[in-house]
């Protein structure tokens, strides 16, 4: 009996001998890596222009809890379209000591500083929907096909209006996004490589005169200055006559020309409403086009994008290559920025279920809350 109970006890031994000298799990915080997380404790800090947009709020979100699955901490910011805060910010991650920063710019041109900051401390930088210009810091770019949107408002309105066919004249006017953004500038010109033909032939009339991008953008995507743009133009140019499109860069800045369509004595659901173009399909927007005072918008799959921009940390701080599908058009003035171009889908009341409810971006309840 002593000898079985000495047996056993050399056995319990060895058990916590062995346990004791197995190693822990390297996932980074010595717990369960069950998850399947990489982050290995890394910190990603993540910088977003506002949270006074529906369409920041989501890409947060989603960047947030996609690096976080994965096992990084990540310390988002928003600046509130203050370049300043923003710069204030990405100092202060860099000072915690963050291992990567993802930044969508406010006005990149204020952040090449801080962003030299990154390179010098070998602190990776990914670009995030907005290309950082003239800095040699930035790895890569995920992005929308911000020429592709452009076009693609320009190619609805074309089809809509059957402009190739019209026997008749249209009014138009510009609502054209910030001058501190690059995206702006590339949906500007794939805009206007659809409707230039139509202006030249006369289709096309732009009563203001205001077609270069010049004249027609909008500093910060500014819903208000777009609204009280479009009353001036409204009250200068068309006294005697209606606008019949507003082509519209983003739909905050739609919500300021429907307004002051309104204010102008438009009625929604009338013959003369004009269409209204946007883009991101914010939940407002959608609400818009539903009861028919915005036309259509430009849906961008936030999820996908957030996506693409985990996996090219993810390749940055591995040393690995993510998915590139553009070496070309990206050029910030150092260098040609490697990029991954997700694709834009117009969104109209006849389709918005399909892309936006049935893919979960949106669900019912959501659209029909008053």
């Amino acid at each position: 009996m002593k000898k079985i109970f000495s047996l056993l006890l050399v056995a319990v031994l060895a058990m916590a001998l062995f346990v004791g000298c197995t190693p822990k799990s390297d996932s980074g915080d010595g717990g369960d890596d069950s998850s399947g997380g990489s982050g290995e404790g890394k910190t990603v800090g993540v910088a977003m222009p506002t949270q006074s947009s529906e369409r920041w709020i989501k890409d947060g979100d989603n960047m947030k809890s996609q690096l976080e699955e994965l096992g990084y901490k990540v310390d988002l910011q928003y600046a509130e379209d203050d370049p300043q805060q923003q710069v204030s910010q990405l100092e202060n991650m860099l000072a915690s000591g963050v291992d990567c920063l993802v930044v969508a710019a406010i006005d990149s041109q204020a952040l090449i500083n801080p962003l030299k900051q990154a390179k010098d401390a070998g602190v990776p930088v990914v670009a995030y929907d907005r290309l950082l210009m003239d800095t040699d810091a930035v790895s890569y770019y995920a992005t929308f096909d911000n020429k592709g949107i452009g076009t693609a408002i320009g190619s609805y309105v074309e089809e809509k209006l059957d402009l190739a066919n019209a026997t008749e004249t249209y009014t138009f006017e510009l609502f054209m996004g910030s001058p501190d953004d690059n995206n702006a500038y590339m949906l500007y010109d794939g805009l206007m490589e659809v409707i230039q033909p139509y202006i030249d032939k006369g289709t096309l009339v732009c009563k203001s005169g205001q077609t270069s991008f010049e004249k027609s953008n909008t500093l910060r995507w500014d819903q208000q200055t777009a609204m009280r743009r479009c009353e001036d133009i409204l009250s200068s140019y068309y006294a005697d006559e209606k606008l019949d499109i507003a082509f519209s860069a983003y739909d905050g800045l739609s919500y300021g020309v429907k307004a002051a369509c309104e204010g102008a004595g438009y009625k929604v659901g009338a013959e003369d409403w004009p269409v209204i173009t946007g883009q991101d399909a914010e939940l407002m927007a959608v609400k818009n086009i539903i009861a028919g005072s915005q036309t259509m918008s430009i849906a961008k799959d936030t999820r996908i994008l957030a996506e693409k921009c985990v996996k090219m940390v993810e390749a940055v701080l591995k040393g690995t290559e993510p998915e590139i599908n553009d070496t070309e058009q990206y050029d910030n003035g150092k260098l040609v920025v490697p990029s991954y171009l997700c694709e834009p889908q117009p969104v109209d009341k006849d389709n918005y279920k399909e892309i936006l409810v049935d893919t979960e971006y949106y669900t019912e309840a959501e659209i029909n809350e008053e």
